[in-house]
């Protein structure tokens, strides 16, 4: 195997997982270490990697040729697809140990930061090292770092509540939100409630509105009511709205009079709306803009880094106010026809109203259909008279569209088989 005799296995965190022809298949999200009946430190079987559609597998150490820092290399052989599900003798080293208080031999307490593999000359990989920080009990002050071997580390082998979360969030950090929301649902419920409860506002609303919606549930309920409001006002109000359908009405009820009233109202607003329909579906902050204002303004709107793909591919032009409910609807402009016009050119002069705008009571098959046939990424909400209420984005529709538990990764494949073997046959 052509690596480092000792890797750091938080510094694998996120590194990218490649075949033998070179193409990533893959990222390193943990290690699987193997309890042994004796004081020898546990055996290292292999890596979980994640794959696209969020699925976790195993990779063998016997299968991987190469790991480094840029990447970790697969050697031949086909691998198992089969979704990675951890056995009782079994450790995952990043999500168990990182942050776990332990003892020294020394006398010193500190938390787990780094556990290093070594492979021995029988090609044996085994946990070896522990990078613990000591504690020193000042907040402005950190503690010394101590690198030492895993038999003079008291505490790893324990199960307990004995963890904090900054190394693991550490860790966590650089995720993508979808990533870090499959990431929660791996982790047992209390540790998933602590490591949520330790993000701010603005990340753990992003990774809410990733995650199913009985976990959503879970860990909102684990939280402080006035934190629950503090984290819906930071969610898209279609998200939130989403969310709170799923609390019994007194419940909404306090969470929406704990929030800022102008994060509250479009919230109840969207709470009106019949389930299944294009009010109940449609984000009520799309980008509004007046028929006197300049391409370039509407360019400068869509660049600003909140607002999601979807919302940014298109303008909206109404008369005054700009609000939804906004005044009347006067039509559309794609981001594509603002790159082509002179950026001193007024959007009245090139909106476009060819298409008939969706009705908050249109309902989501309809939706789908009239999407599909005009090949539109969002299509504009009115009411009765004609006001624009919202939109409607693709990403909206399929959220709606899809089973109502997709994102629960118990739920994506029938079965959850063990890692034993591969598909061709062959043993691990």
């Amino acid at each position: 195997m052509s690596t480092p005799n000792r890797v750091y296995l938080a510094r694998l965190a996120g590194v990218a997982v490649f075949d033998p022809n070179g193409d990533q298949v893959g990222r390193v999200r943990d290690a699987v270490a193997r309890m042994r009946a004796t004081q020898r430190p546990p055996e290292v079987v292999g890596l979980v990697a994640e794959m696209p559609m969020r699925r976790r597998i195993f990779l063998s150490i016997n299968r991987i040729t190469s790991i480094d820092p840029d990447g970790v290399v697969l050697g031949s052989g086909t691998l198992n697809l089969r979704r990675f599900e951890k056995r009782p003798n079994e450790l995952l080293v990043l999500q168990e140990l990182l942050d776990r208080r332990v003892q020294l031999d020394s006398g010193h307490a500190g938390s787990v930061v780094d556990v290093a593999m070594e492979c021995s000359r029988g090609g044996e990989w085994a946990l070896s090292r522990v990078a613990v920080r000591e504690h020193t009990g000042r907040l402005t002050r950190r503690g010394h770092l101590h690198q030492v071997d895993w038999d003079r580390v008291h505490g790893l082998g324990a199960v307990g509540d004995n963890r904090g979360t900054a190394n693991l969030l550490a860790v966590l950090e650089d995720m993508r939100p979808a990533d870090l929301a499959n990431a929660l649902q791996d982790l047992p419920d209390a540790r998933r409630n602590e490591v949520a409860a330790a993000l701010d506002d603005e990340r753990l609303a992003d990774v809410l509105s990733e995650l199913p919606e009985h976990d959503q549930v879970e860990i909102l309920a684990a939280l402080d009511r006035q934190r629950a409001a503090d984290v819906l006002e930071e969610m898209e109000p279609d998200d939130a709205a989403d969310l709170l359908n799923e609390l019994p009405p007194p419940e909404q009820d306090v969470l929406l009079d704990l929030m800022e009233p102008d994060e509250a109202d479009p919230v109840r607003q969207l709470l009106r709306y019949a389930s299944g329909t294009a009010g109940s579906v449609m984000t009520s902050e799309p980008v509004i803009l007046p028929p006197d204002a300049t391409v370039a303004e509407a360019l400068a709107r869509i660049r600003e880094p909140q607002l999601s793909p979807a919302v940014a591919a298109q303008v909206f032009v109404t008369r005054a106010p700009l609000t939804t409910p906004t005044g009347r609807y006067l039509g559309m402009v794609h981001f594509q026809r603002l790159l082509r016009e002179p950026p001193a050119d007024l959007l009245g002069g090139i909106v476009v109203n060819d298409i008939d705008p969706l009705r908050t009571s249109t309902p989501l098959p309809e939706i789908t259909r009239r999407m599909a046939t005009y090949d539109m990424v969002s299509m504009p909400v009115v009411d009765r008279n004609n006001r624009l209420v919202g939109a409607v984005t693709v990403d909206d529709v399929l959220d709606h569209s899809l089973p109502r538990d997709w994102r629960d990764r118990d739920a994506v494949s029938p079965s959850s088989a063990t890692h034993d073997g591969i598909l061709d046959g062959d043993d691990e």
